[in-house]
């Protein structure tokens, strides 16, 4: 289930392990970090002592990362400068803690379903993907997501090229999508996959079109 709750503050919501938890942004400048200090304290060796911080300004809120050690991401890119935080951007801080940014007035997720079947783990909100705990890192493209989530829904179910074309372009004519556009997305879905070791999850059936193969992956 997806809990709610309004706020007329902006917060941070964490939404990993530890989801639930909240950080109303009242300060000017709030460090995150894992010295016990700082403001958002995240109690973990992957992340420098003073990781990022988020900074009050005229226009809304700043995140900047510290010059730590294993970067501060935002939906996926790595923080290079300043950030503009956008109500709803997800951060990641080191890729070990991952906080949502709630804007003012605006509801704040307590918790986030995610899909999961067997060492697969998808979130469709954000596109990310898990495979035996570990992430894929940065995450699909929508493309490749679509076609991944077709698949996931019936798993060992051949799926057509017509029915892929439907899910991959629903705003587009599937006849018109040609079987080298379907090919690529399969292509570089499976390229994305290899550094998970789980690109031979994507099963080619000669003739009749594409299956997911979670048999291995139990």
């Amino acid at each position: 289930m997806v809990r709610d709750v309004s706020s007329d503050m902006p917060m941070l919501v964490r939404i990993d392990d530890d989801a639930g938890m909240r950080w109303v942004l009242q300060a000017d400048r709030m460090v995150i970090g894992r010295d016990p200090v700082c403001d958002v304290l995240i109690p973990d060796r992957r992340v420098s002592r003073e990781h990022a911080e988020i900074r009050r300004t005229r226009d809304g809120f700043t995140l900047v990362d510290r010059d730590s050690k294993n970067g501060t991401f935002v939906n996926g890119q790595r923080v290079v400068g300043e950030y503009h935080l956008n109500d709803g951007d997800e951060i990641q801080i080191a890729l070990c803690c991952e906080l949502i940014f709630v804007g003012p007035g605006a509801t704040a997720p307590l918790v986030l379903e995610r899909q999961s079947r067997a060492n697969l783990t998808l979130d469709e909100r954000s596109h990310r993907l898990w495979v035996g705990g570990v992430e894929l890192v940065p995450p699909l493209s929508l493309a490749q997501f679509r076609f991944l989530h077709l698949l996931w829904n019936e798993p060992e179910r051949v799926f057509s090229r017509e029915e892929v074309a439907q899910a991959v372009w629903p705003d587009e004519d599937a006849g018109g999508i040609s079987e080298q556009a379907i090919d690529a997305v399969v292509r570089r879905l499976r390229e994305r996959l290899v550094p998970l070791g789980a690109d031979a999850l994507i099963v080619t059936v000669r003739g009749h079109g594409f299956r997911l193969n979670l048999s291995e992956r139990q």
